[in-house]
């Protein structure tokens, strides 16, 4: 690497770079913009509190690690400060006074990611900690971490090379000191962060320092943005238990089927890896541990019981769960809500009440024939609205054959959801029962109610049955026969017996109070679906609002055809008024978030509220209470003009299911004006910060 990673210029030492750390992140910056290393100073820092908001970076032992990728960096950078009075980073043991900010560019090439992955890793060692508490000058503490990075055969590894933390920590024929003859000799672990620079390895290295004083023999794969070399098949065989240390999902987590598992963030593993490792071994030694699935997910974890670390709160795991459960319906619902919106597009509105006869009367063989001159005088006597059929012919019978091609998608709805948030709480064996539990909410009429209620109760059995203690020989059994089995017959028989007709008399009666709003019920609705929907941009919130608009398209109910339009045109506009914001106003956004404008457009029109994040992660206090207000008075408007939408997603791509069209354009361009004017008058207000000047080099002290 032609430049160095850091230099004096980039160094503070004894300073007070102010109270909070958002002044601490400020700072030095300025330092990393003053020498020539990044280009952007709002848009560094904006990236820094970005990846701030995720998970605090302060650790254990006073020091904190701010970093981020941002496009602003043009050459890998560290700025170091050893600051007086110590400031909070959010470590559980004080305040920190050493800060190293590492800055990444975006589009760098890996080589300089395993150098500031080296850094990271040496910060879990004591010697090179109290080497920078003790540096007396910008030029002796320049020193000390560039002598951590030059020998990077020994320190900047991948997971397969010779590091403490890839490696094992001590081997079978020279462990210093030989392991209790019941303790595992071998354990394997993977580490990562979001961001994959700083925690991710130093997670490794707090392992191996933990192992190497237990004599554990101690396999580490750090899956960080330098690559990651996946642990070798044997070494993974030959392991007797398995740490996952993550904030993310684990790749390729089925490899680890079958093997005791312990679970914790990764800053569990960097502040209490003793712990981390004393559980790991106690697991190995219990022939009742939790095991990973073997049927684990390749990326995602998969699972409450899979993937939750034993510190977690039962309600983000709930949360998780639930949103689990959303994300497998939404490709459900999005297929066979459009095509229902192409039946009515080739057949017209009335093909509802007669799809199912001529979809399933005439094949491609009458095509010549009966179907080209298809009419509705073929349409049975007596047929609810056949008088009224609009269209005939082909266009007739392709419409029918939509919209029946939509109604099974439609139909797999609620068991999907109800089946994967059992999933999200007890993994594969949850999936039977949470299955079997929507499709009778679906039959007995208890709808969107019925499959949350079925999926928790489904998804908390069989992880309680997980927990019985059974003999050897029937544990194979337990999550391929006996936890399907008996987990779909508990909650088959408490629907028939218990739940079923309360939750359908709930949902009857919600349908029929949703029916009957009127006036400004209805439009103060409409205002809380559109606030919903621009609350968290895709969050859990957000897909609440929308969850509930698409479980109602399967209920005659024009009231939910309403409420789908409402959610799917309140979603359109964050992304919509951001991108305009960046039109009307580029001075008060970075080049990259200009960038993310005119993509913005497009997300929007496509009703992908996601398209907006980059800006509300930048501002969140200023983006987001501006895009509640659009998404208030799109809400609102669209129920005023009483717009329906047909279909459950697509934007301005399916104006022909919208009805009126006019009503449902205006209402967008009204929320997006509004949207946009608020975020431009709250970041045009905003009061300038104070440059911090560059400090001159401390002297030594007497």
């Amino acid at each position: 690497m032609n430049q160095p990673i850091i230099e004096t210029a980039t160094v503070r030492l004894d300073a007070d770079l102010g109270g909070t750390k958002q002044e601490v992140i400020r700072a030095l910056a300025s330092t990393l913009v003053d020498a020539g290393r990044a280009d952007d100073h709002d848009a560094l820092v904006r990236d820094l509190t970005a990846r701030e908001e995720k998970a605090a970076t302060g650790m254990k032992g006073g020091i904190a690690i701010p970093h981020c990728k941002s496009e602003a960096v043009s050459v890998p950078s560290l700025a170091f400060a050893r600051l007086d009075p110590p400031v909070d980073f959010g470590a559980k043991d004080g305040p920190a006074d050493l800060v190293l900010m590492i800055g990444a560019p975006a589009g760098g090439g890996k080589e300089h990611l395993k150098l500031l992955a080296t850094l990271a890793r040496n910060l879990v060692r004591a010697e090179f900690v109290t080497s920078l508490r003790s540096a007396a000058t910008p030029d002796e503490a320049v020193a000390v971490i560039e002598g951590v990075l030059t020998p990077k055969k020994e320190t900047a590894s991948s997971s397969s090379s010779p590091s403490p933390a890839a490696t094992s920590a001590s081997t079978p024929s020279s462990r210093p000191g030989s392991p209790p003859a019941d303790a595992p000799a071998r354990v394997v672990a993977v580490t990562a962060c979001p961001t994959g620079i700083a925690h991710t390895y130093m997670a490794a290295d707090s392992l191996a320092q933990a192992a190497e004083a237990r004599g554990v023999e101690l396999h580490v794969e750090t899956q960080g943005s330098a690559g990651a070399t996946p642990l070798d098949a044997a070494v993974i065989e030959a392991a007797d238990a398995v740490v996952f240390a993550t904030d993310v999902g684990v790749r390729d987590r089925g490899r680890f089927a079958g093997k005791p598992v312990v679970e914790y963030g990764v800053k569990k593993a960097i502040d209490a890896p003793d712990k981390v490792l004393d559980e790991a071994l106690a697991a190995a030694r219990d022939p009742r541990a939790r095991r990973v699935s073997a049927e684990a997910g390749s990326a995602d974890g998969g699972s409450g019981s899979g993937s939750s670390g034993a510190d977690e709160h039962w309600a983000r795991v709930l949360q998780r769960a639930v949103m689990t459960g959303v994300s497998y319906m939404i490709p459900f619902v999005a297929a066979g809500g459009l095509l229902l919106a192409l039946g009515f597009l080739f057949a017209g509105y009335d093909v509802a009440f007669v799809w199912k006869e001529l979809s399933t009367s005439f094949t491609l063989t009458d095509l010549p024939g009966e179907v080209w001159h298809l009419n509705d005088q073929i349409v049975p006597a007596g047929t609810a609205g056949a008088e009224a059929l609009t269209n005939s012919g082909l266009r007739l019978y392709l419409g029918a054959v939509l919209f029946a091609i939509g109604q099974a998608a439609m139909g797999f709805m609620i068991a999907v959801l109800s089946g994967y948030i059992a999933y999200g709480l007890a993994d594969r064996p949850g999936i039977a029962p949470g299955f079997v539990g929507g499709a009778l909410a679906a039959t007995l009429g208890a709808g969107f109610i019925g499959a949350l209620v079925t999926g928790i109760l489904a998804g908390y059995l069989v992880r309680w049955m997980t927990t019985w203690k059974t003999p050897r020989w029937l544990a194979g059994l337990m999550p391929v026969v006996l936890m399907p089995l008996i987990g779909s017959l508990v909650i088959g028989l408490l629907m028939f017996l218990l739940l079923g007709r309360p939750l359908a008399s709930l949902t009857s009666a919600m349908e029929s109070w949703l029916g009957g709003m009127t006036g400004s019920s209805v439009i103060l609705l409409g205002v809380i679906l559109g606030l919903m929907m621009c609350f968290d941009l895709g969050g859990p919130v957000n897909k609440a609002a929308y969850t509930f608009a698409t479980a109602g398209l399967v209920a005659d109910n024009p009231a939910t055809l309403r409420i789908m339009a409402a959610v799917m045109a309140a979603g359109m506009v964050p992304p919509l008024a951001m991108g305009l914001a960046t039109v009307v106003r580029k001075r008060l956004f970075s080049p990259v978030e200009q960038e993310n404008g005119r993509a913005a457009f497009l997300l929007g029109a496509s009703f992908i509220t996601e398209g907006a994040i980059p800006f509300a992660a930048a501002d969140p206090l200023r983006v987001i209470p501006s895009m509640m207000a659009g998404g208030a008075v799109t809400g609102a408007l669209i129920m005023a003009f009483s717009v329906e939408s047909y279909a459950p997603h697509g934007g301005l791509f399916v104006l022909f299911a919208i009805n009126p069209v006019w009503g449902y354009l205006l209402a967008i361009l009204a929320g997006t004006l509004i949207a946009c004017a608020a975020v431009v008058v709250a970041k045009s207000t905003r009061r300038e910060p104070t440059p911090v000047p560059a400090a001159a080099p401390q002297p030594v002290a007497a």
